[in-house]
């Protein structure tokens, strides 16, 4: 048995056979053609190119129906880098003055393009050297240049495991087969794991050299929890992953049936429970589950998702169909909240060395009024529609806040004058992510309709732990006795002053950890969609008094060590079904 660490990229555990791509990659050896075959040999590549065209139009379509436009989004994106004029310009010198054959071209050329985006600091860039080399592998497979895999032609379930496996190769992923993947190479931001998450395949990248070691391994489990991937598993850690993937299965039918009930406590306290969602065709999965609303509508691949900013109208759309599809559940919408580096249509910044301490989130939209302009004359247009609230991240100090309140004023009164049907008085609220915030929050009361405390960044700020490094990721504990403190503290100021407080970090996510959060007096909390069922049934398995016994006992713990098998304790005790591991 062989157990290897990878990044975790979209949740779930799939056990199967192995179907092993790209073991040794592929090469094109370099080859030359005759002065009189150029014109024929670029009009051959014309035909690969308008094939390729076709199928990512056809991908676009597909996945669009899938995981929704914006996710399909990307393969729009693919099709301007393939029809890109100075893409054809250097291939047709190499192919008719050179006299390259188009698929030594090709490699060349698109190999050239991804390497020079690697190199970029800007890691936005970067992970766009993948959709470079999946328009290079696609067109070399219709020049017949390489051949093609065997994901066409399952019959029975496998798991893939490659060097890479591109955004196209994904979302053409049998899912009747399919039942995950792992590959040597990748990260958390790449399209690649945005479509595996849009697809719900779990998935695992970035493991690094690994394909030598599976050889003819019969079974192979991916743990896209934790990042896990094992191969020839012995029988005992087989056997725990089946039973876990069997309890999986049999406990999600079983929580489905919680969706039309409310997310009550056994003594009657009723909870807020809302989705977070980062795609517009999210909200319907929602419903299905039986979400009160979205507690966080993170904009940010709107940013992502294209070559281009989006446009006012784009906002404008993407949030319309949110509201439209809620019918009349509230809305919570974050503002921008990326930073400079992760900006990739122009240049924001210089190049910062620490990212998570400079120009981003509010700083980077005030410091940036036409980036932030659109965005919020698109949310007050879309308040007509339903009932929208807007949400200001990484808010630090006073002065930042009523800034951008002060320009939320100022559009709505552009809005007026032009005579754009608006709505400018939807309630205006904060992140609470920063040590800062929660030291001044008896000011802030004042001054906002509501706040929503990010754990995962109050976490990172609290304990200095840059939770993307990987030598000191394992301090990043949300748990953490200070970060309790500072939320125990929040909460205590937001009721003296009978303003609603949620909470919408991953913490919320986790049921022993919502139950801490109730007894701490959250009332309400927001979590990724396909955590709802397990959330709810934790909140109608417990009383208000369990949960305050269980807050009492943690805030006298003193490591977050400690906290967690508590917590992790008390679950089994009071919803042993939700223990799975």
């Amino acid at each position: 048995m062989i157990e290897l660490q990878g990044i975790p990229v979209s949740p779930g555990v799939a056990i199967g056979p192995a179907l092993v791509l790209d073991a040794d990659g592929y090469r094109i050896p370099r080859c030359l053609i005759a002065a009189q075959d150029a014109e024929n040999e670029f009009a051959r590549l014309g035909v690969a190119v308008d094939a390729v065209s076709e199928r990512l139009e056809t991908n676009r379509l597909e996945t669009s129906a899938v995981a929704g436009a914006n996710t399909g989004d990307i393969f729009a994106a693919q099709l301007q880098m393939l029809h890109d004029p100075r893409l054809h310009a250097e291939l047709s010198r190499r192919i008719q003055t050179e006299m390259q054959s188009a698929a030594y071209a090709v490699s060349r050329v698109l190999n050239n393009y991804a390497t020079a985006l690697r190199k970029l600091d800007n890691p936005l860039l970067a992970d766009r050297a993948e959709d470079v080399l999946d328009i290079e592998k696609q067109l070399l497979l219709q020049l017949g240049a390489v051949s093609r895999q065997p994901l066409s032609d399952l019959t029975e379930p496998v798991i893939v495991l490659s060097h890479v496996l591109t955004p196209s190769e994904t979302a053409s992923l049998d899912r009747r087969y399919v039942r995950g993947f792992c590959t040597e190479t990748g990260g958390p931001g790449g399209h690649t794991a945005i479509v595996a998450k849009g697809l719900e395949l779990p998935a695992v990248v970035g493991i690094g050299p690994f394909l030598d070691s599976v050889g003819t391994a019969a079974k192979i489990i991916v743990d896209g929890d934790r990042g896990r991937v094992i191969i020839d598993p012995d029988e005992p850690t087989l056997e725990h992953y089946q039973q876990q993937l069997e309890q999986r299965r049999s406990l999600a039918v079983r929580l489905a049936e919680l969706k039309d009930l409310p997310a009550e406590t056994a003594d009657g306290l009723r909870i807020q429970l809302s989705a977070n969602i980062e795609f517009p065709q999210e909200a319907h999965a929602c419903l299905e589950r039986g979400a009160d609303g979205i507690g966080l509508y993170r904009t940010e691949f709107l940013y992502l998702s294209s070559e281009e900013e989006p446009s006012e109208e784009d906002h404008y759309e993407a949030y319309s169909q949110v509201i439209r599809e809620m019918n009349g559940r509230p809305v919570v919408i974050r503002t921008l909240d990326l930073g400079a580096d992760k900006m990739g249509h122009r240049p924001l910044a210089e190049q910062e060395h620490n990212p998570f301490l400079g120009l981003r989130s509010i700083r980077l939209s005030l410091r940036n009024l036409d980036l932030f302009r659109p965005q919020l004359r698109a949310i007050l247009r879309a308040a007509v529609h339903g009932d929208i609230r807007i949400m200001f991240p990484l808010i630090t100090t006073l002065a930042e806040l009523r800034q951008a309140r002060m320009l939320l004023n100022v559009v709505a009164e552009d809005l007026e004058e032009s005579g754009v049907p608006y709505r400018s008085d939807i309630p205006v609220g904060m992140m609470v992510e920063v040590p800062a915030a929660v030291i001044m929050l008896d000011h802030f009361v004042r001054e906002v309709d509501f706040f929503s405390i990010g754990t995962n960044d109050l976490a990172q700020y609290t304990l200095a732990v840059d939770r993307s490094n990987e030598y000191v990721a394992d301090l990043y504990q949300s748990c953490d006795p200070a970060v309790l403190r500072l939320i125990a503290h929040s909460i205590e100021v937001a009721d003296a002053n009978n303003t609603p407080i949620a909470v919408c970090g991953e913490m919320s996510s986790n049921p022993a950890r919502a139950m801490l959060l109730i007894g701490m007096g959250v009332r309400n909390l927001s979590v990724p969609p396909a955590t709802l069922h397990r959330v709810k049934k934790a909140i109608r398995s417990v009383t208000t008094q369990q949960c305050r016994e269980i807050a009492e006992r943690v805030m006298k713990l003193q490591t977050a060590r400690d906290v967690d098998m508590y917590l992790v304790d008390r679950l089994g005790d009071l919803v042993p079904e939700l223990v799975v591991h």
